[in-house]
């Protein structure tokens, strides 16, 4: 059933057969260095660690937290349509699990993806036995998906997202792009640039939906609100949020030299783990630091705020006066999706480096949603604005709150195409 594999897709499923061996070892290499959860390495071999519960399985999967988190309202939707789907989510980073583990609800299983080799993908298939299998962005591992689909689970790539290098590299193997995206039942591209690649590389093309641009706000603990807002004192908040190495003295340089109130930075950086380095770098800045992942709290005395854990971001949002997105101000890692602080309606300053969320920004700068800093300069001005003009921060923080609140439609529509994927 859809599977002919031409001629690259079969050297490549000989390849990974060959180099299958060596996985638990790199595995382990993987896990040494915190790449890996080595409690479920099991699972990355395609060896479940929960069992599979009875009746039909709705699979989803995203590779990394932004993935994943896109997840969610499809997930809701699922469950308010059809709540008698079991649904299993798979990822493939520790720190996705992580954050699954706090945002997932109850009954949802999660587990690692398996490894793209030609057992793990036997092992994980024949456990878990998906009726549907429906995936976010650009995950397209040829053994998993031509495997799914010759035992014939229902496949749909969701929110799809392809630049135009992985376009380019698809098309030197045409034969192999086309056989691998026949094996999808549905297609929907996030923006119309994917639409035209997938389209070149021979898919059929759904409605465009972009997940990233639905959902709901992230959880907001409000005793850790009123904790923070009493080590702040009165003072004001500047978070930096999902920040890359780099980026850390740019702002803390910016913040030093913005004309505004007091106010305490906090950092939260992409990677909680650079969470003790960021403290040290911060410190020999100046600064006077508490790291929330070595359990300090956040008291008057406390001049920058480290938050080096996981599924807190909701508090800091609601607190914090002015946001400024990481992954924008350095080359190379194009931005985050700026549309859970939207969501909180957090004011908003951006780098000039978001080619991976660049549809999402400009429809926020034409909105007034967001702000954007050129450089150090112009961020140390932005965040002073904002922080001596509080109307303005509440007028950019209401607007990126209106825009992510008109993103909902796109979902129920492209529900309607998925429903006739799902098991009756």
């Amino acid at each position: 059933m859809r599977t002919v594999r031409p001629l690259p897709l079969a050297l490549y499923g000989i390849a990974t057969g060959l180099l299958e061996p060596l996985a638990p070892r790199v595995l382990r290499a993987r896990a040494a260095k915190g790449k890996e959860d080595p409690a479920r390495l099991r699972e990355r071999l395609g060896r479940a660690t929960r069992d599979r519960p009875q009746g039909p399985l709705v699979w989803l999967h995203g590779v990394s937290v932004g993935e994943s988190l896109s997840l969610l309202p499809l997930i809701e939707a699922l469950r308010t349509r059809r709540p008698e789907l079991n649904l299993l989510v798979t990822s493939g980073t520790v720190t996705s699990a992580e954050m699954m583990a706090r945002r997932l609800p109850a009954g949802v299983i999660h587990q690692f993806a398996p490894v793209d080799t030609p057992g793990a993908v036997h092992r994980f298939l024949d456990h878990w036995r998906p009726d549907a299998g429906l995936q976010v962005e650009s995950e397209l591992w040829p053994n998993m998906v031509l495997e799914a689909a010759r035992r014939g689970v229902r496949l749909a790539l969701i929110s799809a997202r392809i630049t135009e290098k992985s376009a380019a590299g698809w098309a030197r193997t045409p034969s192999a792009a086309h056989a691998l995206l026949s094996c999808f039942d549905l297609i929907l591209p996030q923006d119309a640039e994917t639409e035209e690649r997938l389209q070149r590389l021979g898919g059929q093309i759904g409605p465009r939906l972009n997940l990233k641009l639905v959902g709901v706000a992230p959880p907001v603990d409000a005793a850790l609100v009123a904790e923070l807002e009493k080590g702040l004192a009165g003072r004001r908040a500047v978070l930096a949020a999902s920040t890359h190495p780099g980026e850390e003295p740019l702002i803390a340089r910016a913040f030093r030299a913005a004309d505004a109130p007091a106010a305490v930075l906090i950092v939260a950086p992409r990677h909680p783990e650079r969470g003790p380095g960021v403290a040290e770098e911060l410190t020999e800045l100046g600064f006077t630091v508490g790291r929330r992942g070595a359990g300090q709290p956040l008291t008057p005395k406390t001049t920058a705020y480290v938050v080096d854990t996981l599924g807190e971001l909701g508090a800091f949002y609601a607190t914090a006066d002015a946001v400024v997105m990481g992954g924008s101000f350095v080359d190379g890692v194009g931005g985050h999706n700026p549309m859970e602080p939207a969501r909180l309606s957090a004011p908003m300053i951006t780098g000039p480096h978001v080619f991976n969320a660049r549809a999402m920004y400009d429809d926020l700068l034409a909105e007034a949603g967001v702000i954007e800093a050129a450089d150090g300069e112009a961020l140390a001005r932005h965040i002073g604005g904002l922080l001596a003009y509080p109307h303005i921060a509440r007028r950019v923080g209401e607007a990126a709150f209106t825009y992510a609140e008109r993103q909902g439609a796109a979902l129920k529509s492209a529900m309607t195409l998925i429903h006739p994927l799902l098991p009756a």
